[in-house]
């Protein structure tokens, strides 16, 4: 029997076989087979959109759950309390912004054009230009594999942060506590958007900084934003070979911050006392450009690199492998902490795979 390769499920495009392969396309087809594993002893590994995966070229000795629910239904919607959608874990992300931007569902507009499913943007509090789906989400519904049953997070229960929550902080090696079976979100009726909190995205909209602009609008400048810096998955364009930004913007102490060069970006971190740096501009700073890694000489032999239009992204130039991208990755953090002693973390999960 033929092994499963990961690598075709992960927007990176790299990733061994499954030791056992299972693609789930209902609620019941999720829990089933995740009872099934847990039952057997199994290591569990769940993928969705595989956008947020680094998995090792050895592959996933256990069982991999690929949720593929798709749909959402609609529960309420009225012009004051606007309308409550629940998506299916497994629908696509983007898919779900446009329409929500085609019908006058007002607040993810800002969020369009990331690469994955619905069920894990409240793992990661997914965000972008300012705009995070914290602000939107109403509820999770999860099957709970400690207590065998399903459970339902309110949002104040999912312990939100950056790039953070309950979910995420209970997942270990890629394999959750609770698992994501839909997702509801409370979105206002208008053809508006939400506040524009990002400057360059305000500039691009010729708005200023916490002003609205037509949310049709904001997805298109957003998609424009992302494709320039390789962020819209496109087969023809190596540099969209990758999961996203591969490191989270630091959270430091403000004496930190204060110690970098004047023209560091700095951004509040909601939190008294710390500041949200730029990943990339430490990056570029610490002497590793756009495409860094391409020379057939580097740490990955060209095969991995920094994207040529954006140095947060690790990319896969056609024949990488695993290894090849913790590579770069290593050189690079390595590179920044020695410049600034500031240590770069990952944002994807690495699965068989350590920096």
């Amino acid at each position: 029997m033929t092994s499963t390769l990961l690598s075709q499920f992960t927007t990176a495009a790299v990733g061994g076989p499954a030791g056992t392969f299972i693609e789930a396309r209902t609620e019941a087809d999720i829990i089933d087979a995740v009872r099934t594993a847990d039952a057997a002893g199994e290591p569990l590994l769940i993928i969705s959109g595989g956008s947020n995966l680094l998995i090792s070229d050895d592959g996933f000795p256990g069982t991999v759950v690929r949720i593929a629910s798709e749909g959402f239904t609609v529960n309420a919607e009225d012009s004051c309390g606007g309308v409550a959608v629940v998506v299916q874990a497994g629908h696509n992300w983007d898919k779900l912004v446009e329409h929500a931007v085609l019908h006058a569902w007002s607040g993810i507009e800002a969020l369009a054009g990331i690469p994955g499913s619905t069920g894990a943007t409240p793992v990661q509090n997914v965000g972008a230009y300012g705009s995070d789906v914290s602000q939107t989400i109403a509820a999770v519904r999860t099957w709970d594999r400690e207590r065998n049953a399903v459970k339902t997070f309110t949002n104040s229960e999912l312990k939100f942060g950056y790039r953070d929550s309950i979910l995420k902080q209970t997942t270990i090696n890629g394999s959750p506590r609770y698992v994501v079976l839909t997702v509801e979100f409370q979105l206002p009726i208008g053809r508006m958007s939400a506040p524009i909190r990002y400057a360059e995205l305000a500039r691009s909209l010729g708005v200023e900084q916490g002003k609205r602009a037509y949310a049709t609008d904001v997805r298109r400048e957003v998609l424009r934003l992302r494709a320039s810096k390789g962020m819209v998955l496109d087969p023809a364009d190596r540099d969209t070979f990758s999961t996203g930004s591969f490191f989270t913007n630091p959270i430091v102490p403000a004496e930190v911050a204060e110690a970098l060069p004047e023209g560091a970006p700095r951004y509040p971190a909601g939190q008294d006392g710390l500041v949200k740096l730029s990943a990339a501009w430490l990056i570029d700073q610490a002497g590793f450009g756009k495409g860094f890694g391409l020379e057939p000489g580097s740490v990955s032999g060209g095969r991995a690199s920094l994207s040529t239009k954006h140095t947060l992204a690790i990319t896969n130039r056609g024949s990488a492998k695993a290894a090849d991208v913790v590579a770069v990755a290593r050189e690079v953090r390595a590179g920044v902490e020695r410049r600034f002693g500031i240590e770069l973390h990952p944002e994807p999960l690495l699965i068989g795979l350590e920096l």
